[in-house]
């Protein structure tokens, strides 16, 4: 309960900040003919001085999607669970736009030209502007909800996906979408896609069964670079299904940015050699940097969460590529020593196990509650230097 209301608090706090640094834009379209009214949101960081980049995320239904979203955001990059991110809400409620922006033929499923004239707008117009405006990483994601819901998934089914991510929140999908997803997702190469997809108690008895209709088909599909997530609320009504949506979805599409989960030890470290392990938190951190433009180091808690690996296999051969790769992240702690002389006094190189001790013990500041037990290694090493070592 405590954890709920703490969240709640943060997310208060985030929807306060984040509306400080929204921008509402009128864009002249020249491909629509017409003004469109975006909502901007740039994150406090994004200034100057810098030359960090950011992930894109486009929201349709602007007007009830995107506060949603932001706050959502700030929350998770707040709790380093998420990278902060540019987001950018098309408004398409002011005269019922989003019906024409998203019309579909029957007969095809695929946009009328209405429909086709406002893709074109979002894939070349905007996404110029944007890229041409703002320090965009690589990574874009898109939501939608309903009848936009549907709509987003025409920047996923083109040769060259749009978008690294897709948000469908109840969508109303056209006759043919689930196949088209089901062709296009078993085929993918390249960049992975991640696709999210939700359902509530409140869509009819039709769409709400093309929903787990595209839920079987999708979640059978045997493609590495297709990451998929179903929610199913079935207590939720079609607006506080929007509310749990959000959240999942982003917890789902940036699992990769957050530090090592048990279920990702689980299936994907566990069974690694330690050099194996090594290389897979290096790599985690060079594509966190590629694609987020977080320029992170590697987090105390996932050299943690790979220590065991290290410690248990191969007589700890690899404590000194361990013990070296923590000193160059963190050169002021002595964790990076430690492993190091630690692999040295597993080697019986007790001249530089003491080195190494002594050097981490020096780092430790004064009145550090670990510095007894950090200096029993030296103690211990001078002990067996001299042959006076008992167990």
């Amino acid at each position: 309960m405590k954890k709920l209301l703490l969240s709640i608090l943060l997310l208060s706090i985030s929807t306060f900040l984040f509306s400080q640094t929204i921008q509402t834009k009128k864009f002249n379209s020249e491909i629509l003919q017409n003004e469109r009214y975006l909502k901007i949101y740039v994150p406090p960081s994004y200034t100057s001085e810098t030359s960090k980049h950011y992930p894109l995320t486009i929201v349709f239904d602007a007007e009830y999607l995107f506060d949603m979203y932001v706050g959502n955001s700030i929350l998770f990059a707040t709790k380093d669970k998420a990278p902060e991110q540019i987001i950018v809400g098309i408004n398409q409620n002011y005269n019922g736009e989003r019906y024409e922006d998203c019309a579909y033929q029957k007969e095809n499923s695929l946009p009328t030209r209405q429909g086709e004239t406002f893709y074109q707008f979002v894939k070349i117009e905007l996404m110029n502007y944007l890229e041409e405006n703002y320090r965009i990483s690589p990574f874009k994601t898109v939501v939608g909800n309903t009848l936009t819901a549907n709509f987003i998934n025409y920047f996923l089914i083109e040769q060259y996906p749009t978008f690294n991510a897709y948000i469908n929140i109840s969508p109303y999908y056209a006759l043919d979408m689930p196949v088209l997803l089901h062709q296009k997702a078993s085929n993918l190469k390249g960049e992975n896609i991640y696709y999210y997809l939700s359902n509530n108690k409140n869509n009819s008895i039709e769409r709400a069964q093309t929903i787990k209709d595209t839920d079987t088909i999708l979640k059978d599909i045997n493609n590495a670079k297709f990451k998929y997530k179903y929610d199913a609320f079935k207590n939720s009504s079609r607006t506080s299904a929007i509310g749990q949506s959000v959240p999942s979805a982003l917890a789902f599409i940036f699992e990769m940015y957050s530090t090592i989960s048990d279920e990702e030890f689980e299936n994907n470290i566990k069974n690694m050699s330690p050099p194996d392990a090594i290389a897979y938190l290096e790599n985690k951190y060079v594509e966190i940097e590629y694609l987020f433009g977080s320029d992170l180091k590697i987090r105390e808690k996932d050299i943690f969460a790979i220590e065991s690996i290290i410690l248990d296999k191969e007589n700890g051969d690899y404590l000194k590529n361990f013990g070296e790769m923590i000193s160059k992240l963190y050169n002021e702690s002595p964790i990076g020593d430690y492993y190091i002389g630690r692999y040295y006094e597993t080697g019986k190189n007790y001249r530089l196990a003491l080195r190494y001790y002594k050097s981490g013990y020096m780092k430790l500041p004064e009145g550090d509650p670990n510095s007894d037990g950090y200096y029993e290694n030296i103690e211990r090493v001078l002990q067996k230097r001299d042959g006076t070592y008992t167990e």
